[in-house]
Order: structure tokens, then C-alpha cells, then sequence
């Protein structure tokens, strides 16, 4: 079974490669994306990318993808701490979410510790850096594949 998956990308995920490598890494989210799609024709999924740097955005793509996903990985990046907005309509569109960071969150300022997305998705996968995608990739694959 072939599934379509929404990747959905927050705040200043557009800078990677730029923005402090030291913690995001130096792959851009174009190298990001091609890697993912190659991971997704190997496991016979479509995915369809976007990037955001606002909130309303953002609701925009989880709300487009809940009439034809299949699945939805999302970096809501800071987002991620307050937006209840984001997470309501994740809730609200019921399609199985992975939320994904690049970064340890928790390892990191202790504003960062908490996730209010991380309660409507089905897993959270962090701290592998561009690797958290794939990792979260797979996960939602895996899953999908068991609903079946």
C-alpha cells in the first residue's frame, strides 16, 4: 500500500544549513527533503513538503492535509512549546502525527522541555538531527502499515 504523507515544516526550518549549525547541522532543508523523498520512493510513499515560518500557515497545511493524508511528519520548531493553535488542528484533521526535532529539546533551555503537539501525535522522535525525520519517517510508515 502506497500512503501519502504531509511533511510540514516550521519557523526558520527554512535557514538550515545557515542557522547555528552547531545545533541544527549543515544540511539545508532542500538536502533535508531530498532525502526523505528518496527514503519515501524506497518505501513506496508520497510526500508532499512545505515550510512555514507562521503559525496561521502552518494550521493551512495540517487543515490540507487532513482531506488527503495518509500521515503528517511536522517540525512545528518553537511552535512547539506554546502553539495550541497547531495543536488543535492536528487533533481536529485526526490524521496520525509525528512530531520531529532536530535537536534534543530536552537536553536544551528549559523552555524548550515542554511540547503541547507532542500529546495529539502518535510519537515524538528528537535529537538525531536530520536523521529525526527519517527516523519519524519510518515510525509513521510502520505504523500505518499495522492500521491497515
Amino acid at each position: 500500500m502506497s500512503f501519502k504523507i504531509s511533511v510540514i515544516n516550521g519557523p526558520n526550518l527554512n535557514l538550515l544549513g545557515r542557522r547555528e549549525p552547531e545545533t541544527y547541522g549543515i544540511m539545508t532543508l532542500k538536502e533535508l527533503e531530498d532525502e526523505l523523498r528518496a527514503l519515501g520512493e524506497k518505501r513506496g510513499a508520497e510526500l508532499h513538503f512545505s515550510q512555514a515560518n507562521s503559525e496561521g500557515a502552518i494550521i493551512d497545511a495540517v487543515q490540507e492535509a487532513g482531506a488527503w493524508a495518509d500521515g503528517i511528519l511536522i517540525n512545528p520548531g518553537a511552535y512547539t512549546h506554546y502553539s495550541y493553535a497547531i495543536r488543535d488542528a492536528l487533533a481536529a484533521v485526526g490524521v496520525p502525527a509525528v512530531e520531529v526535532h532536530l535537536s534534543n529539546t530536552l537536553a536544551r533551555e528549559s523552555f524548550r522541555h515542554t511540547s503541547v503537539i507532542a500529546p495529539v501525535c502518535m510519537g515524538q522522535i528528537m535529537g538525531f538531527g536530520w536523521r529525526s525525520y527519517l527516523l519519524g519517517l519510518e515510525g509513521l510508515l510502520m505504523m500505518l502499515g499495522e492500521e491497515e
